[in-house]
């Protein structure tokens, strides 16, 4: 079993080359953290230069959003985020970064070549999005993931930490999740939004209702938070998910729009009788849970031409056309893999 957390996403608004510089060194700090290795960590200042100069030259309102990931490999993720105009001729903007040469290439076809994990999706005259992920080279083949997952978490603005919490678990043709949204905002939110991802990680694939149960006591200390629990079951295509807040869940597919209903109420401060949810889960359909940062009324067809895709890339989306902007925001969603 595998359980994977992350920090929230440290925000760059590229506006200026200074900002890029910025972001680079924040990203040699977060190398050091993981502690890879001198190659790995040239890579990624690579892939940072390379995304912000574009946005820089290129973009309106274009963002980097930087997080690492802690699980059974150490994982660094950079994500570009603009809106507009987008990229009318994809393939040639890839083949632009090409070189046969000793010189590591320009552009977005480098940042292909050195990335863990690269994928873009662009809009013409809504903006594009760029994912890369760096992780050090595994030392024997893994075994296919029955899952392809992805989180994107932005801390409200003027926050330095982000009120949300989250964290997955992965067992074979099982998973488990947690997202947890702390009272209000900043050190006190994010508080007791770990508190809950304390609990859950003890016991992920136990009985959902006693670790809300559980977390409800253990988060009494604690302003309180609101949270919502799944487990998805890949083999038996079923889904099963309890939480108490405004923490919601979508289920979401080329023809299929679903939403679990979890109850009112505030894990640590008040929670009624928890009542778990068990429906289908559609072949293709992904798995979306968000917090409030996000607005409720999203359209499917927001996500709908990436299902086959990244999932950070839905997320990522998500996050910058349907982002409340006042609040955090969490959406991590999952799908079966491929």
């Amino acid at each position: 079993m595998e359980i994977i957390q992350g920090s929230c996403h440290s925000v760059f608004p590229v506006d200026e080359p200074s900002r890029v510089g910025e972001a680079r060194r924040h990203v040699a700090a977060l190398c050091r953290e993981l502690g890879f290795d001198d190659v790995l960590a040239g890579q990624a200042a690579i892939a940072v230069n390379e995304l912000g100069n574009n946005l820089c030259q290129h973009a309106q309102r274009g963002q980097l959003w930087i997080a690492t990931r802690a699980g059974d490999t150490p994982e660094l993720e950079i994500l570009s985020v603009d809106e507009g105009p987008g990229i009318a001729d994809l393939s040639l903007a890839m083949r632009d970064g090409f070189s046969t040469g000793s010189t590591p290439g320009t552009g977005l076809g480098a940042v292909q070549r050195l990335a863990s994990d690269f994928d873009i999706h662009s809009e013409p005259g809504k903006g594009t999005v760029v994912l890369a992920r760096f992780r050090p080279a595994a030392t024997s083949a893994p075994q296919p993931p029955a899952f392809r997952a992805a989180v994107v978490a932005l801390p409200a603005p003027g926050e330095t930490v982000c009120g949300d919490a989250w964290a997955l678990a992965v067992d074979g043709h099982r998973a488990a999740l947690l997202v947890a949204d702390g009272l209000g905002h900043g050190v006190h939110a994010a508080e007791a939004s770990q508190a809950a991802v304390d609990v859950f990680v003890k016991q992920p694939f136990g009985e959902i209702k006693s670790g809300l149960e559980d977390a409800h006591t253990a988060l009494r200390a604690t302003r309180g938070a609101a949270v919502t629990c799944m487990q998805l079951d890949a083999e038996a295509s079923a889904v099963v998910a309890a939480g108490a807040g405004n923490v919601a869940i979508r289920l979401v597919s080329g023809v299929y729009n679903r939403s679990i209903l979890v109850q009112n109420g505030t894990v640590g401060v008040q929670m009624r009788h928890v009542q778990e949810t068990r429906m289908d889960w559609p072949e293709h359909a992904l798995v979306v849970c968000h917090s409030d940062g996000l607005q409720s009324r999203w359209p499917p067809e927001a996500v709908t031409a990436l299902i086959g895709r990244d999932p950070g890339l839905a997320a990522a989306v998500l996050v910058r056309d349907y982002g409340r902007g006042r609040d955090d925001v969490t959406v991590l969603i999952v799908r079966r893999a491929d």
